[in-house]
């Protein structure tokens, strides 16, 4: 076959213009609406046809219109303005002067299976794709000390679009890396730089790319070129594409080769966060580093890695936790086990929440546990569900005491509130929204803007989505070959006057589409009301694999198609970054109907309610925190629990019914003077005011920070100092405790009389503990006290040390303290004992806990 030599060919840019080029190589354009509207100048129509990329316009826009620009003096005085302010921000970031607690050489690396930064860079699915996108951006602005580490997929996720009955087809176009605002990484011979990864009987190399992400750089693994045999190019070949087998090697490029290439790059985090499980595999990796370059064994080498990890659990769902069958563990990782000397038994245990259970499959998110100084779900209730669903990794525990916390994720404000609003925040409430979005005082100033211009921004905005959303259902309607006359009437589908209600998110049975559609007729009267109409705008996308998912969006298709029906509920295919900014941006309402409580957190709520949308919703993940029942939005009942799932169906339906027909359309359509709906925009601002500030990328980046970042970094930095003293110490301490805790036990406890104690005394105990080869100074002695249930149980109780006051014979200690009856009622305590160290991250590291 002959050879075929590849060539890159780029814009020849007049010098005048030489400055787009830098500025389309760093994503922050994405989030500047003067950057936006600068490549939007330079050809509107070939803007769009490029899906928003301004290398791909750069790349076939005419030289003669170059040219031009080049004379133009309007544009250039644009442009000039643009790159000043690019120059600017790049210069700026001032996160280190804010926190002078980071210890020296402070640095956090963020690995993530997808990043979700913007609709012309497909490697991102959904949800855990735009979260990990909207971080970058938000640690860009502050000037946080921090890399992304990713995969480069050859054809990301998949696109959308639906055959005539309305089933989901899929098609996988290619990303064409030159193409993107991506660069590979060269060594210092000025070759592309490889990553070696070890696989059984082989070895793959990665290229690595780098991606600018305002101040804050984001590299790319890619095995896909000609190095490689076909089976491993295929490693970055399709973003959760394949089988078990592929999934394990994806995660074995991810966390091992990420750790690998931040090596080759010469960068030394001082924490790792592992945005989900599917990176775990990091922690073996700079468990073997650290064992080849210091005289550590496993366990000490596992002890340094576990006190600078960190790991955000993003799902409730069992199938969203990677498992794998011990045989593809062993197959995989028989070298490593060799290597580091570890047993394959002992490795597996890692991997299961019940160590000594041969049939529980290896489990990802638990590696992830096991391996993290600290564990958080992504909204308070998540953090609960967490703390339920992976208990058994801590036997002995109360599920409230389960050391997995909860940081409620945020969304990046800049990047998806509307520019028209943007603007109106600049004029009332200052640059502060951007610089500072946590600070409340700047959003209350939300009350300054006139109702009426504010509405009217609004109204534009719903304008704009309406006449996208008919522009992609003409688009979708040729695509099937649609009679003239149904793509003709979809030119004026939908109403830009009338009630919008978005609803947008992956078709999972679990999201429930259909709790809209439960009673037809109901509906239908709702939507065709003629003096207060409604439409409905749909979008999302099922797993190529969910029948069942497929299924809902075809329901979807047939109810919209009713003669009825048509024009008042569109379905938008293929939702991606474009498609929700638009309908965040736009909608009146936003309808969030999860199964509760299987929606870890959701965030396209927070991004319509940052546009002044009002969230109907589910009282589930992150609307659970948000919600000021009648005053912000509307809840579908009050976070009850059902045993019977139809039943909740039935009843949920209703209330969505309910809460649209006598509060959303009557309070939308009741208009004043002007045609302004005050009541209604009460409660946009009210929304803005109280979501705005808490629910954003920035406070979730400074929450990370405070709690996890920088004191562990500190941590670390301690445990590292002498040649790891402490750290070594810490770990033989550890199994020390191991070893010696079955011979731990409490001999006796006893505590004072018991019935009619009056409120505000003292209830004293004594307890008596055996330990062994243990000394009171390894333990810490607890009662546990709270209400009793029915059950003679102690529910979510809290903990309080009691000292030692005395060492007994034969090794028994006696431990003292006193109960405050500080609350009347039926009250209970027990007595416990756990590992106590001054260097271990929290009271449960050990996992290990002894009651009396």
């Amino acid at each position: 076959m002959p050879k075929i030599t590849t060539f890159t060919v780029v814009p020849r840019l007049p010098t005048e213009l030489k400055a787009l080029a830098e500025i389309s190589d760093n994503l922050w354009w994405c989030w500047d609406p003067e950057a936006i509207e600068l490549f939007v100048r330079l050809d509107r129509d070939l803007w769009v046809q490029s899906n928003q990329n301004p290398k791909r316009v750069l790349g076939e826009i005419s030289q003669k219109r170059l040219e031009r620009l080049a004379r133009d003096e309007s544009f250039l005085a644009h442009l000039e303005r643009v790159h000043g302010r690019l120059s600017k921000y790049l210069r700026g970031g001032k996160w280190l002067e804010n926190n002078p607690d980071a210890p020296e050489g402070f640095c956090v690396a963020y690995l993530s299976a997808e990043f979700g930064l913007l609709e012309s860079i497909s490697i991102y699915s959904g949800g855990l794709g735009i979260l990990a996108g909207d971080y970058l951006k938000a640690a860009s602005d502050a000037g946080m000390p921090l890399v992304g580490i990713g995969l480069l997929y050859r054809e990301g996720y998949f696109q959308q679009y639906l055959n005539a009955d309305g089933w989901q087809q899929e098609r996988y176009p290619e990303n064409v890396f030159h193409d993107m605002p991506i660069a590979l990484v060269r060594d210092d011979a000025n070759q592309p730089m490889i990553v070696p990864v070890d696989y059984p009987g082989r070895v793959v190399q990665a290229r690595v790319w780098k991606c600018m992400v305002g101040r804050v750089p984001l590299y790319l693994l890619d095995t896909d070129f000609e190095t490689n045999a076909e089976e491993d190019r295929e490693i970055t070949g399709q973003l959760y594409g394949g089988d078990r087998d592929m999934r394990i090697r994806q995660e074995i490029l991810l966390g091992m080769g990420g750790i690998r290439a931040l090596r080759a790059l010469k960068i030394q985090p001082t924490v790792y966060h592992m945005n989900e499980g599917h990176s775990a595999f990091m922690a073996l990796e700079r468990i073997r580093d650290l064992m080849s370059r210091e005289p550590l064994n496993f366990d000490q080498a596992a002890d340094a890695v576990r006190a600078g990890s960190v790991f955000t659990t993003h799902t409730p769902v069992p199938a969203g936790n990677d498992m794998f069958e011990p045989a593809m563990v062993q197959r995989y990782f028989a070298d490593y086990c060799a290597r580091v000397g570890l047993s394959l038994d002992r490795l597996l245990a890692l991997g299961r929440q019940d160590p000594h259970d041969a049939h529980e499959p290896f489990c990802m998110t638990v590696l992830a546990l096991r391996f993290s100084v600290a564990s958080n779900g992504v909204s308070a209730l998540h953090g609960e569900v967490a703390r339920e669903m992976w208990h058994r990794t801590w036997p002995g525990l109360p599920r409230h005491e389960v050391p997995i916390t909860s940081v409620t994720n945020g969304v990046h404000l800049p990047f998806w509130i509307s520019r028209d609003l943007a603007g109106l925040h600049d004029r009332y409430l200052g640059p502060a929204w951007v610089a500072n979005p946590s600070d409340q005082a700047t959003w209350n100033r939300i009350e300054e803007i006139p109702d009426a211009e504010l509405w009217r921004t609004h109204e534009r905005r719903r304008e704009r989505l309406v006449n996208f959303a008919r522009r992609r259902l003409v688009k979708q309607l040729y695509n099937r070959a649609a009679p003239d006359a149904e793509i003709e009437a979809a030119r004026e589908a939908l109403d830009p006057e009338a009630l919008t209600i978005g609803f947008a998110r992956r078709f999972a049975t679990y999201k429930r589409s259909y709790l809209l559609l439960m009673d037809p007729e109901r509906l239908m009267r709702i939507l065709t009301n003629k003096e207060r109409p409604v439409q409905i705008l749909m979008a999302g996308k099922a797993h190529p694999a969910d029948t069942q998912g497929k299924d809902l969006v075809r329901k979807v298709i047939h109810f919209a198609r009713q003669p009825e029906a048509r024009g008042h509920i569109v379905f938008i295919e293929d939702y991606d970054i474009n498609v929700a900014r638009y309908m965040v941006q736009g909608v009146d309402c936003w309808l969030n109907t999860p199964r509760r409580p299987f929606e870890a957190s959701g965030t396209s709520g927070m991004k319509a309610a940052a546009n002044g949308a009002l969230n109907i919703s589910i009282q589930d993940g992150w609307w659970c925190e948000a919600v000021l029942l009648g005053k912000n939005g509307w809840s579908i009942g009050k976070g009850e629990s059902y045993t019977d799932p139809t039943e909740q169906d039935i009843v949920e339906s209703q209330a969505l019914y309910e809460i649209l027909e006598t509060e959303v359309v009557p309070m939308f359509y009741d208009r004043t003077h002007g045609g302004v709906p005050r009541d209604w925009i009460a409660r946009m601002k009210t929304a803005i005011r109280t979501i705005c500030p808490v629910f954003n990328s920035n406070r979730m980046l400074h929450e990370y920070a405070t709690r996890f970042y920088v004191p562990f970094s500190c941590r670390r930095r301690d445990l590292r100092a002498d040649g790891r003293v402490r750290s070594v110490a810490l770990t033989a301490w550890k199994q020390q405790i191991q070893r010696c805790w079955d011979q731990v036990r409490f001999v006796n406890v006893e505590s004072g009389p018991t019935e009619g104690l009056e409120y505000g005394s003292h209830l004293k105990v004594t307890a008596d503990l055996f330990l062994g080869e243990l000394t009171s100074e390894d333990v810490r002695v607890e009662l546990y006290h709270g209400d009793v249930d029915r059950r003679q149980q102690i529910v979510e109780g809290r903990a309080q040390a009691i000292p030692c006051v005395g060492h007994l014979e034969n090794n028994v200690y006696r431990f003292e303290g006193e109960l405050m009856c500080d609350k009347t009622g039926r009250r209970g305590f027990q007595a416990r004992v756990i590992p106590e160290n001054a260097d271990l991250s929290g009271p449960f590291e050990c996992g290990l806990v002894t009651w009396a």
